[in-house]
């Protein structure tokens, strides 16, 4: 799960910040203000939070009418209400309604970090609790990591199709784990006590495809000196996972179409049809629908395959999933190389979700795998334990003074240079005062309120 802490402040538009409870952020945490009730809910609904902290009085709205509408938009997340107003009777009534706690008047700032620590846990322990619950009911979900939208998407698609026999197209950038997605429906499906075929489509030239996917007959051309059993025969009665579907010859493609309509085919140089049973999964880096229009795929073959399409989206458009990824590359490099497991700190996390990723997910259990090995005996891993090249090449970029910094022959991007310089300026600035925004902001001779809204525009072209 993410290592870092993300608290949801809703308040009244009048409400000045330096009035609330919170204006002495606690470390590791960070918290987003939404100044209406409308705006909080909307947030509540696109991004994940551990806890919302409520702020009253709020025009238009009771502790109750946000209570119900908050729980409708995330039933997880613990609602913290603080109403100078309010009396001990609706302390009790708004905790029956679901409230993790409920605040009167002269509330210290001490009381509400203890119980937004606590509501955190809260969250980490339920989900976690129905994590495992989920994993040993559903084993195929461990193989899909993250807390994104378009993981939850996918599992959804997942348990819809999983007992089908229907085709699923799976599309996406090389390394966004479209294997892993194949084998998560295969083990979900009746067929998963037979092993997944799987066969990369680019890997052979056209002539060995064909007898590793149909299989062939003795003598059947030079050097078929054995008879062979092809891939889709060897996947009778499971299932079959056609890498980089798009790189396949054209004339393969119209035998495959003859699988996928009759689930039948003939060996290379035989003559007998042979039935089978099989569910078919394809995967593609390509754009299918730009190669049909260039008529270097089969439109009909498209249309076959495309039955259930599933997209995985690139790693930089999910990177709320980076902190459980690491975590679990992290928990498998250990188990696999047996040695004690490993931690990753909060800072370390922050600068991996600023990476683009262009690897995606293979790149990111590559970088794990090696931070493990550099880290040696440490239990901890730090940011120099992943010596990612945007990380390497902005470093020196961040390290310096302006009046050293020098224009390389070829140029340089202004906007991320002058981004890199003022978030490594921050970031220092933060760390040195153990994450109090009010001391790094007279640190840097800033205003608290300049200094939010520098990070929150950081954050927001990360």
């Amino acid at each position: 799960m993410d290592g870092r802490k993300r608290i949801l402040r809703i308040s009244s538009p009048d409400a000045h910040p330096d009035t609330s409870p919170l204006v002495e952020i606690m470390p590791g945490i960070e918290i987003e203000t939404a100044t209406s009730v409308v705006e909080g809910l909307r947030w509540l609904a696109a991004k994940r939070f551990e806890a919302v902290l409520a702020e009253f009085p709020i025009p238009n709205w009771t502790p109750a009418e946000l209570l119900e509408e908050g729980m409708r938009a995330d039933a997880m997340a613990p609602f913290l209400l603080l109403d100078p107003e309010g009396s001990l009777a609706d302390a009790v009534r708004l905790t029956k309604l679901g409230a993790f706690h409920f605040f009167g008047s002269g509330t210290a700032g001490e009381a509400v970090e203890t119980q937004l620590e606590a509501a955190v846990e809260y969250r980490r322990s339920l989900e976690l609790a129905l994590l495992q619950e989920a994993t040993s009911q559903e084993p195929w979900r461990r193989y899909l990591v993250g807390e994104s939208r378009a993981m939850a998407n996918i599992c959804h698609i997942v348990r819809l199709i999983a007992k089908r026999r229907c085709t699923a197209l799976i599309t996406g950038e090389t390394g966004t784990g479209k294997e892993v997605i194949a084998r998560a429906l295969h083990m979900a499906s009746n067929r998963s006590h037979l092993p997944l075929v799987a066969i990369n489509c680019s890997a052979l030239p056209e002539n060995l495809l064909e007898a590793e996917l149909f299989g062939h007959v003795k003598g059947a051309f030079t050097g078929a000196i054995n008879h062979r059993i092809g891939r889709f025969e060897q996947a009778h009665r499971s299932s079959i996972f056609l890498d980089e579907i798009g790189d396949m010859p054209l004339e393969l493609q119209a035998k495959l179409l003859r699988v996928l309509q009759e689930r039948e085919f003939q060996r290379i140089g035989s003559s007998e049809t042979i039935k089978v049973d099989i569910r078919v999964l394809a995967a593609s880096n390509a754009d299918l629908t730009e190669k049909v229009r260039n008529g270097e795929f089969r439109e009909d073959l498209y249309y076959r395959l495309n039955v259930v399409p599933i997209h995985v989206p690139p790693l930089r458009e999910r990177l709320c999933d980076i902190p459980a990824l690491i975590q679990h590359f992290i928990d498998k490099v250990c188990r696999m190389e047996e040695i004690s497991p490993k931690q990753v700190t909060v800072e370390t996390l922050d600068r991996l979700a600023t990476y683009s990723w262009p690897g995606n997910v293979r790149q990111l259990e590559n970088a794990v795998e090696m931070a493990v090995a550099l880290s040696g005996d440490r239990v901890t891993l730090y940011p120099a334990d992943f010596p990612l090249p945007s990380l390497v090449t902005a470093k020196p970029v961040s390290a310096v003074s302006a009046s050293n910094l020098e224009l390389p022959d070829d140029g340089l991007d202004y906007e991320q240079t002058v981004s890199s310089f003022e978030r490594c300026i921050l970031e220092q600035a933060l760390r040195r005062t153990d994450g109090n925004k009010k001391r790094a902001a007279d640190m840097l001779r800033l205003k608290r309120t300049t200094l939010t809204a520098k990070l929150k525009s950081l954050e927001a072209t990360a």
